[in-house]
């Protein structure tokens, strides 16, 4: 019923109609823990981010950085905090005055009158001019902080606005194609990145980057970065290339972010694979499908893939092993 590769956490609505039992599922990630006094979802981050990373970060992960609606809310976030965090004594919030000062808004638009705002005696002050951004204590009060400062945030997922992609099993606002024949969800990420930055955001997404295991699979993906070609985007970066999912970054040879050993040298561009020393020991692929390697920090875009729930989904076509060249074994 469920996807193997994601625990979910479950909430149960029993319909009205008690006589036949019926029931609605809803679940979001393994990783956000369900509070059901105030119906969301959140995660705390214990690695300290500024507020734009923060924010980033949340997105990433189809959540929204968290500020708190009202008194149940705010209550509710501080005992599982104080339950479960209690080194931490501050984090963060979705609230700022970046755009005009001293004009507090949340990150949807939001004046700050229509939400949670307990500020403690003298606050905010805008000390040095450098404080645009708010966080809360775990005492309940709120003060305000520099937006470049690093700081531990919480992300929050509202039940109400959870949407679902069943093909790709996967929160619904992530932007995953499902490809029925191969069995993956594949998403084009068009903000150019390193190879670093690209896997990290893949794993926010519950994902990967793009692993190519058979002929079918290199020819699809050649085909989904064409929009992405004629593409133009400002800043420094590598056109044409696409990061996806190998290196030799251990330095043990190539192979894919799963592990599996890279063998087959028609995959490469050239039809070589290339020495597993030098500086260039990440993965890419050239917009006809063929691998490449790039130094690591080398900027691009990127391509992540997810593992659908075959079971729920249409089969894969029996031909692919017999009638593809695969290019990893």
């Amino acid at each position: 019923m469920f996807s193997k590769t994601v625990f979910v956490i479950l909430v149960l609505y029993i319909s009205s109609d008690f006589s036949h039992g019926q029931r609605e599922i809803k679940f979001f990630r393994n990783d956000y823990i369900y509070l059901e006094g105030v119906q969301n979802f959140y995660k705390f981050h214990t690695k300290p981010q500024t507020w734009a990373e923060a924010k980033r970060t949340c997105a990433q992960e189809g959540a929204a950085l968290f500020y708190p609606e009202h008194d149940n809310e705010v209550n509710a976030v501080i005992s599982y905090w104080n339950a479960n965090y209690s080194n931490i004594g501050g984090i963060i919030l979705g609230l700022s005055d970046i755009l005009v000062e001293g004009l507090f808004e949340t990150i949807d638009g939001k004046p700050i009158s229509e939400v949670y705002h307990k500020w403690q005696p003298g606050q905010p002050d805008d000390y040095q001019k450098k404080q645009d951004c708010a966080y809360l204590t775990k005492k309940g009060d709120m003060d305000d902080g520099a937006c470049d400062s690093k700081y531990y945030f919480v992300c929050k997922k509202s039940l109400q606005s959870l949407e679902w992609d069943y093909k790709c099993d996967l929160p619904g606002n992530l932007e995953y194609t499902f490809n029925k024949d191969i069995g993956k969800c594949y998403k084009m990420h068009t903000t150019p990145v390193n190879w670093m930055d690209a896997y990290a955001v893949c794993r926010a997404e519950q994902s990967y980057l793009a692993v190519i295991t058979n002929r079918m699979e290199a020819d699809y993906l050649a085909a989904l970065t064409e929009p992405a070609s004629r593409q133009r985007v400002g800043g420094e970066y590598l056109r044409g290339l696409f990061h996806i999912g190998f290196h030799n970054r251990l330095y043990e040879g190539w192979q894919t972010v799963k592990g599996t050993p890279l063998h087959n040298a028609d995959a490469w561009w050239g039809k070589y694979q290339p020495e597993a020393d030098g500086r260039e020991q990440c993965g890419a692929m050239f917009y006809t499908g063929r691998l490449t390697h790039l130094d690591c920090t080398t900027k691009s875009f990127f391509i992540c893939e997810h593992e659908a729930d075959i079971a729920n989904t249409t089969s894969i076509t029996s031909n692919l092993q017999t009638d593809n060249e695969e290019l990893y074994q």
